[in-house]
Formats: structure tokens, sequence, C-alpha cells
């Protein structure tokens, strides 16, 4: 029998919202007039917006009930801020502005109260994010799998131009839009051994003695636009199976009456802890395979629940392994099937394979997750025997297609004969699934060509290529609402969900009123950039000014150095070539991004660019043209600031070593113009905007690798006055006048250990490049305007929505399945009935 209920959380009226904000702040947080903050507020708006949200994600899930969905497995998800995000995507970010007006409040100053989930330390991890927000709005059933980490990616604080590590307490506050579910708790075994026992005629492996830690699970909702479909985002938190003996305590050893539960929740307690020492190795790895093994938990509890035989498991799920740190799923999935469910092993392998898709993000060797094989036996003993049997099947296959090639078998194989032996993560990805994606079309082909070239021999047919994107709700949309509404103005709206109207914008190009239109807003981004950066780190920007930004992470690789160096030509120059700053137009270049903890030459890259703008920004003949600014503690919603500001996108990645990139596209869609290598996805981006429209420079990948066996950077700066100039004045102290010998390092590292990155060689050609985009905006600004908004109308390719519809399409065969949207009905009594 049907109940008809009245219940205000399902309206998406302005009264509807005021009245449940009121009752949360009242009833769920217990604040009244005298006793209430700003975060008091923002969390009671937060419950109210999820009250809405949770209806239709549990219509959602039922309608959902026996689809096939993507099980989508990263170690990182950058989620940044939720609030303005899932307002939109429900359509209620105007009614919801309008209910706290008339209650006397601004939204701005309740959302300023959120904290950035940073839940993951760059492009990996943001990608993963645009993945799940591009599934829920093209209504595909979909759960992401990570780590509820206590502590995300940390607080970065730069003292004396150092980078200081403080922790992130993104949860201090709690956080109002995850359910915890303590009914959701799988043990996670490490340790122990595995006895062999003979069973009905088979051998059956029992892992026994080992340490249990429990994972329990934390859902936060995943809005897709227009609010019908929301998919879920679960997150294990570690948690001791005894987290208290009362016995230790009893005999006053208080602090080994808890160390069970504080060695358990180290596990999910910080992102990535420093790797540099052995135990910091073996908490990385208790990290991936406890969220892979609660994952898979989950997986198959879901699929016994609504299937009855295991060969209908690649009709149930597709698993998506971003990068290599899920690998392990591989065999964990092979110890549940043959473990725990006794199938043999051909029909276990042939499902594992059918459902793990593996997608790989960098070009980097040293980047590709090894584990010692002692290391591996001492945590997953199991795992390591079901390994070594993986690679032994495969290595009898695999020599048929090496028959007198001993290097191109040790290549292949799982296990590198070091000393000592090494899990090769990669190889047992790419071994043990069907498909093998890289993230850009350069990437895709060095990944067959020079990175795996046996693996392409022995499967041709499973590499591909699907092309990052970035969802531009989230990056144009929400970031950007003054660029949105003058795109919606010209084009209509279609483009929030089908991203390929785009470029209809390309008739506006030289439409005068629109440029005009167009040069206002970014204006505006720039003056809300500075408010923010003045509020955030006290750093005072001139928007009169040029925005040459780079914000990334800190890595030789993506040659921060090579950009402070290009600085120094042009400020030397400046200094010394009047005609020269006459024509110069004023430039603020931006940098921005976190060093690993144990990144020595990465941290010290970040105090040279400090350096660098206390002498340039303090140097009166020059500061009126050039300032420079490093951004601390770069995340999420300092991207949201300062990318729609920005004028130049610096991607000048040494060609071959990015794989793809993806704030590159965060730029091109709000009007930046690129100053680029041909690496990653930039040659995409080139050619879909044309070589006019973008600064390119550089040697190519092929160039490089030519120039790889000869080059000699000393015979560069000797070649090269403008060079040479520059590089005596940093030899000289000039930038490290009380701090001598500081940057010895970063010299021997572009010099005596032979400039592996080749930042002297594309130095002056990136400086060039610069020049040549700074001569544009000040000689020609509407010609410049008109490049900003060929890179909007030609950034189709790039949206996420195209990304997911070729994975779902290619790799996870997986169908849309609509959601009908039903705000006027609530069968919550009939949920609560008793069954």
């Amino acid at each position: 029998m049907k109940i008809k209920e009245s219940n205000t959380r399902l309206s998406h009226t302005k009264e509807a919202i005021q009245r449940d904000f009121a009752e949360h702040l009242k009833y769920t947080i217990d604040a009244d007039i005298y006793h209430t903050t700003p975060s008091n507020r923002f969390t009671a708006l937060a419950y109210a917006i999820r009250d809405r949200i949770i209806h239709q994600w549990d219509i959602s899930r039922k309608t959902q009930r026996g689809s096939k969905r993507v099980y989508y497995l990263s170690l990182e998800f950058l989620m940044g801020r939720a609030m303005t995000n899932n307002l939109i995507n429900m359509r209620l970010e105007d009614v919801a502005q309008k209910a706290l007006m008339e209650l006397g409040y601004t939204y701005e100053e309740l959302a300023d109260c959120e904290m950035d989930a940073g839940l993951g330390n760059g492009g990996l991890g943001r990608l993963a994010a645009c993945f799940l927000d591009s599934m829920a709005t093209m209504e595909i059933p979909c759960f992401g799998y990570g780590i509820r980490y206590n502590y995300g990616i940390f607080r970065q604080q730069i003292t004396n131009g150092y980078q200081a590590e403080q922790p992130d307490r993104w949860l201090r506050n709690g956080n109002p839009w995850e359910i915890a579910r303590p009914d959701l708790v799988y043990p996670v075994n490490f340790g122990g051994e595995v006895r062999v026992i003979r069973e009905n005629e088979r051998d059956s492996y029992k892992w026994v003695n080992t340490k249990v830690v429990n994972g329990m699970a934390y859902d936060m909702p995943i809005i897709g636009y227009g609010g019908k479909t929301v998919n879920t985002l679960r997150l294990w938190s570690a948690k001791a199976a005894d987290d208290f003996s009362f016995k230790e305590f009893n005999e006053g050893d208080y602090t080994q009456a808890v160390r069970q539960k504080i060695s358990a929740e180290n596990i999910s307690q910080v992102l990535y802890p420093n790797d540099t020492a052995y135990m910091g190795k073996v908490l990385r790895l208790e990290q991936q395979y406890f969220f892979v093994a609660c994952s898979l938990a989950d997986m198959t509890r879901r699929f016994k629940r609504e299937r009855t035989s295991w060969s209908e498991f690649p009709a149930f799920a597709a698993i998506q392994l971003n990068d290599t740190h899920p690998s392990i799923a591989i065999a964990e999935l092979m110890r549940i099937l043959v473990d725990q469910e006794g199938l043999d092993w051909d029909p276990a392998w042939e499902i594992t394979q059918s459902v793990m898709g593996y997608t790989n993000h960098t070009l980097l060797p040293e980047a590709l997750e090894k584990w010692p094989v002692p290391m591996f036996e001492e945590l997953l003993p199991r795992h390591l025997q079901i390994i070594y049997e993986i690679n032994a099947r495969f290595l009898q296959k695999a020599v048929s297609f090496f028959p007198f090639a001993a290097g191109s078998l040790s290549k292949v194989s799982i296990i590198e004969e070091s000393s000592p032996k090494q899990i090769r993560m990669a190889n047992l990805a790419i071994i043990g699934s069907h498909a093998t994606n890289g993230v850009a079309e350069l990437h895709s082909e060095l990944l067959r060509t020079k990175m795996f070239p046996e693996f392409s021999t022995i499967y041709p047919d499973r590499f591909t290529n699907v092309t990052n994107g970035i969802t531009q709700r989230r990056w144009l949309l929400a970031a950007n609402p003054g660029l949105a509404k003058l795109i919606t103005s010209a084009i209509g709206d279609g483009w929030i969900t089908d991203f390929s109207q785009i470029s209809k914008l390309k008739g506006f190009a030289d439409d005068p009123a629109f440029l005009d239109d167009f040069a206002k807003v970014k204006r505006g981004a720039k003056d809300k950039a500075c408010r923010f950066l003045k509020d955030d780190c006290s750093m005072i920007l001139n928007p009169d000014t040029v925005f040459d930004t780079q914000i990334k992470r800190i890595h030789e690789y993506k040659r921060q150095l090579m950009n402070a160096l290009s600085i120094i030509l042009t400020y030397h120059r400046l200094k010394n070539d009047s005609s020269f700053r006459q024509s110069y137009h004023p430039t603020t270049f931006l940098f921005g991004g976190k060093a690993a903890p144990g990144y020595t030459l990465a941290k010290l890259i970040i105090k040279f660019i400090c350096n660098i703008s206390a002498v340039i920004n303090s140097d009166k003949d020059t500061s009126k043209l050039i300032n420079v600014f490093f951004m601390p503690n770069y995340r999420v919603t300092m991207a949201e600031a300062i990318i729609p500001a920005t004028n130049l996108s610096e991607q000048i990645s040494t060609a071959g070593m990015e794989a793809s990139g993806t704030g590159n596209m965060k730029f091109m869609c709000n009007g930046a113009v690129t100053i680029g290598t041909l690496d990653g996805a930039n040659i995409e981006i080139a050619r879909e905007v044309g070589d006019e429209n973008i600064f390119i420079f550089g040697k190519t990948e092929s160039q490089l690798a030519k120039l790889r066996a000869s080059y000699d950077p000393y015979e560069i700066i000797l070649s090269d006055p403008q060079i040479k100039s520059a590089s005596d004045l940093i030899l000289s102290g000039y930038f490290n006048v009380s701090e001598s010998g500081i940057f010895l390092p970063l010299q021997r590292a572009l010099l005596d250990e032979g400039d592996r990155f080749f930042v002297l060689e594309d130095l002056k050609a990136c400086n060039e490049a610069s020049l040549k985009a700074n001569a544009k905006i000040a000689q020609d600004p509407r010609g410049f305007d008109r490049m900003a908004v060929m890179n909007i109308a030609s950034s189709a390719k790039f949206s996420s929505d195209r990304s997911i519809e070729e994975y779902a399409s290619r790799i996870w065969h997986v169908d849309r399945c609509p959601v009908k949207i039903n705000p006027d009905e609530d069968h919550c009594l009939n949920d609560a009935r008793k069954r």
C-alpha cells in the first residue's frame, strides 16, 4: 500500500530550504542565536541540501540494481569543496542563495567555511573526481572506491622560502556530506602464513595467523548535473579489530592498551606517507591492499546479493585501476575466486582479466611501482604465491613470442631479478587486465613503443588511448560563473551537458561586442583572484598585469625551474635594455604546487622561485613591469580562483615525459592561451585550437631522444651570451646573498649530472615563446582576446564526458541507466517498515 507523505525535505523551494536549514541548526547542531558560528551555519545548510540529495540517491541505487556498474579504484580523489558543485548539479544554487539572503546571510560567507577534501596530490586525483562527475551526469552506474584519509595532502607553508609540511585537518569540523556506514565493515588481513590443505582432491590454501584491520565505509554522494543520478564515492577508514586492552590498561600500561588501535588506524591516517624510509614503504603497501581488499569484499557482497553464478561477474562489474596503486586487486580477486569461492584457476583468471582495466599515468620508469619481495612476503604471503603463479603461467606463453630472447622475457616478467627481487606492479596490471590505456595520444604511443614494446607484441589489441578530460561543470560553470553566463548568453546552455556545443563560440571570436564582454569577464576574474590571494596568503597583485601561471605538482620534468630561469632572462633584459622596458607589457608570474616531502630537489626549486620573487619584486627599476609570486598551499579552491583569471598557461614539461596533463585543459576552457611544449595533451590541444592560437616551443620527444647521447649542457651556456649572463648572475649569489651555496644541487643537476630534463636545451625557446606572447598582448590586445576565445571554443574534446563515453563503449562495455526524478513522492515510511 502506498502512503502519501508530506516532507519539506523533498521540496526545492526557497521556503522549504529555509525551514530545513533552521531545523538542522536547532535540532541537529543544537545551535541558537547565542551559540552559533559560521561553521555551524555552513553545516546546517549542507545537511539541508544533503536531505534532498539522499532522496534521489536512494532512487538511483534502486534503479541501478541489477545493472552493470563501473567500480573506479583510485588511491586519490581530489574532490575539493562540495557545496557549490552540489548546488549547481542539483540546480539549487539560486534558490539557496535567495533563501540565505532572506535570513540575513550571504552564500559566500557560508561556502567559504568548507574545507577542501584534499584526498589527492594532483592530476591523478582531480581526474578521478572529474570522472565521477561525468559518470553521474551521463547516468552511468558507478562506485568510486578510495581511502578516507584523516589528513589529506599536507598543508603547505612557506617559511623563508622553504616548504614546510603541516597536517591538513580537513575533518576537524566533520564532513556533513558523508554518511558513516558502521554496518559495512570488512576485515583485512596482513602477515601470517599460508597453509596448504588437501580437500576434495585439490589443494586449498588457508591464510592464517594474520593481523586483522577492519575497514569501515563512509559514503559521499556524487550528483550528476540535473540531480537525476546520484552515484557513490565510498571511502574506507581503518579501524582496529580490538582497539582497547583492558588487561594492559588495568596493569598500568596505558600506552600499550591502545597500541593496536593506533597501529591499525595509521593505515588511513595520511595520504602518501613519506616512503624514503622502509616503514613508509610498508605503510604505503598496507594502504593499497587495505582499500583494495575492502572494495573487492564490498563488490562481491553486492554481487552475491544480485547474481548466482561467478560466470556472470563480467556482466556485473567493470573494475578500473587508476594507475598501479590498486593493481594488487588482480591478485586479491584471484584469491577470492580460488581460495574462498572454490573456482579452478583458469575460469578465475578469465573472469579477473575480463573485469579489470588498467590506466597508466606515467612515462617515468622510476614512477612505476615496484615492491621488494621480502616486504611483500611479510605483509601478503598468499598474494605473493598467487603473483608467482600468474607470472609462471604467463612466461610459459610469452616464451613463444621471444624464443631466443631472454632479455625480452626478463622485461615482461612480473618479478625483477634484482637484489632484493622486486614485484613490478605495472607488469601485473597489464597481464591481469583486458585493456591498458594511456591518457593522451603521444603517451599511449610511447607506452606501446618505448615503455612496454614487448607487451605490445604479446597483446597488440589490449593497448589503447583515452585522452584525459575535465568536467566543464566544475571548471567552467562553477569556477567561472561570469564566463559561463557570457557563453550561455551567446550559444545557450546546452554546452553544460554536451560540450561539443562549445564550438559554436567560434562564431563570436570576431564579434567586437562579445570580445569586449569577454575582456570585462576576464578582468572581473582577476579582481576576484586578487581578493582571494590577499585573504588567503596576504599577496597583493596588480589585476592590470598579465597573469602568467604555472600551477601543478613540483617536479623536475614539469620544469618549474626552466620557467624560473626564463623569468631571470627577462628580468635581466629589463634591467639592461631601456627599449625593451618600454615595449614589455607588465606581467605577474604565478607559481603554485607542492613538492613531495622526500623530494629534496623539488623543494629546492620552490626555494629558488621564492628567492627570485623576493629580489625581483623589491627591485624598484623593474617592479612595475615584472613580479613573481609563489602561492602557498595550492589546492582545488585556489585553482578555482586562479585559473579563470589567467592569461597565459605554462605547460612546459619535457617532451615525452608528461602523460597528459589536465591543468592545460582547465586553463584552455577558461580562456587562457597556452605556452607549451609538444608533450602530453598539449599536442592535441594545438591540433584543436590551431598553431595561430597557441605558443608552442621546444624540442619534440623524438628530437630529444636523438640528442640525449651527445647532449652537453655546458655547451648551451658557453654558446649563448644571454643565458651565460643570466647564469653568471645566479652563480654570483644575486638571488641568495646571505645563503651561500644553497642552490649548488640545482647547478649540479643542470650541469654536472647532465640536465636530464633538458632545461637548458629548451630555455632560450621557452623565453622567446614567453616574450612572443607578451608582445601579442602589448601590441594587439584584441587579437589576443580572440585567441583566448578560440581556445574556449576549441576545448570540446577535453571534456571528461567524452573520455567517459570512450571508456564506457570501448573498455567497460557498460550502458546508461536513466534515473527518474520525482521530488513529490517519498517512500521513507514504507522503507522503514519492518520486513
